[in-house]
């Protein structure tokens, strides 16, 4: 039976353009794992009731309901030792963690300050009033004065990068020759902005972006085919 996924959906059904879920289909991939990627609206809590919270991704695996992206990896790793290694042993498992957290503090804040607008642009129409007020609360001032300077902001962001793009001019994935659940941590920013965005995040011959097309090629092209804008 395929593990069902809530995944975060625009106003279109097939654009998924959630950062964590994105992080939670690459894992499933990466444990040839079937699933049946179920699209989901900020305002439908009633459908992920079952998880006590009220956010994706969220899976249901037989009569397991389990939400977190990071928890979801563990459980998956646990689940199911016999399938590709997410982490390839205890060590890689606690360094993820690092990435984890690194992503979470310094490559999703950076990216929603350029694309908070855009993502308003394609949200379903029933999320537009949820998601302006909630996010321009977080912010402390509009979404189109958020992204007013973000010709600015992305130097400074690809800036940032750095210790990422120093390993990725050494080899091609942050796991070596093949990636692993760190790669899909970080990645599942790019393609949030890739889904949901036109604006242009990483310069040309830039070591991330070719890391990111990696990437996006993976599992027969599942991040590349899906909806968005030109890398």
């Amino acid at each position: 039976m395929a593990i069902k996924l809530y995944d975060l959906a625009g106003a279109e059904d097939d654009r998924r353009f959630s950062p964590n879920c994105w992080r939670t289909r690459m894992a499933l991939a990466h444990k040839r794992l079937d699933v049946d990627a179920v699209p989901w609206r900020f305002v439908e809590k009633d459908a992920i009731a079952a998880s006590g919270q009220g956010a994706v991704p969220v899976i249901v695996d037989a009569d397991k309901t389990v939400f977190d992206s990071w928890t979801i990896a563990n459980y998956l790793e646990d689940r199911y030792p016999d399938r590709p290694s997410l982490f390839g042993g205890d060590a890689g498992r606690a360094l993820a963690r690092f990435v984890n957290n690194w992503t979470q503090s310094v490559v999703y804040p950076g990216l929603f300050r350029m694309i908070v607008k855009d993502i308003w642009d394609h949200v379903a129409a029933k999320d537009r009033d949820y998601f302006r007020q909630s996010r321009e609360q977080r912010l402390g001032m509009t979404l189109e004065a958020a992204v007013a300077d973000r010709d600015t902001k992305v130097v400074a962001f690809r800036a940032s990068l750095q210790p990422l793009r120093t390993t990725l001019e050494a080899q091609p994935f942050l796991g070596g020759a093949a990636p692993y659940y760190a790669d899909y941590s970080i990645f599942g920013g790019f393609q949030w902005a890739r889904c949901i965005s036109p604006f242009k995040i990483l310069e040309d011959g830039d070591p991330v972006a070719a890391w990111r097309q990696r990437l996006l090629d993976a599992f027969d092209g599942l991040a590349g085919k899906s909806k968005g804008y030109p890398c």
